[in-house]
């Protein structure tokens, strides 16, 4: 699939599919395309791009080891920066079980194999790379489901001064109107009155993956 479409018109789908990979917790072959990643942004329109491209510098500029630190301190080990869409609005209760078997609903009938890793399906850069490669209108639409969930995530991320910040500004950028400036008004958005609730429902912990979403149709990609 050819994903390019020319300087002048955007695509959301290269934006999607960088901010997806740049999400994931870094590797040597994250690393190594880096380049490629920033020739694939250099053929959109500026605008959600720049900040895509900040994060590839801050990519293109780092350790490795010290990269894979920070990922952790960031995603790993505090649930304020949950890449797991439906955690935001569900929290760990019964209904996130339930949204959970929604998203891989969503996956089975888009007609591709997706290789989930052992992540949960509503981890974001899957999201985001089903959103690019598999299904972009399906994609755009979960995105646009979990408009709050992704909001309160730039929010964080950037009261955190976090580099991954740019990447979630990026894609929120890709959806219908402004973005909320504060919580109050993403959870006025979303109908939500408070943050979400916690169950013991025996859900699998969260964890990261060093292995990028396998998305094919009638064989490898």
């Amino acid at each position: 699939m050819r994903l390019l479409r020319g300087k002048g018109q955007r695509d959301d789908r290269i934006l999607h599919l960088v901010a997806g990979r740049v999400l994931e917790y870094p590797n040597p072959e994250l690393l190594q395309s880096v380049p490629q990643l920033r020739s694939a942004l250099g053929e959109q329109p500026s605008g959600p791009t720049e900040p895509l491209l900040g994060v590839l510098d801050y990519l293109a500029g780092g350790d490795l080891e010290v990269l894979r630190q920070t990922y952790v301190d960031t995603f790993d080990l505090s649930r304020k920066h949950a890449l797991y869409l439906s955690y935001w609005t569900d929290g760990d209760t019964r209904r996130r079980g339930e949204v959970l078997g929604q998203f891989k609903k969503v996956y089975r009938e888009s007609g591709f194999l997706v290789d989930t890793h052992g992540e949960l399906p509503d981890y974001l850069p899957m999201v985001l790379e089903f959103a690019a490669i598999a299904d972009p209108v399906t994609g755009r639409e979960l995105l646009s489901t979990y408009r709050a969930s992704l909001e309160l995530l730039r929010i964080a991320l950037v009261e955190h001064h976090s580099p991954y910040a740019d990447a979630v500004v990026a894609v929120c950028a890709t959806l219908p109107g402004r973005s909320p400036q504060t919580r109050a008004e993403v959870m006025a958005m979303a109908g939500l009155d408070g943050p979400p609730g916690v169950e013991s429902v025996g859900l699998a912990p969260y964890g990261r993956t060093e292995l990028p979403l396998t998305a094919v149709s009638g064989g490898s990609r």
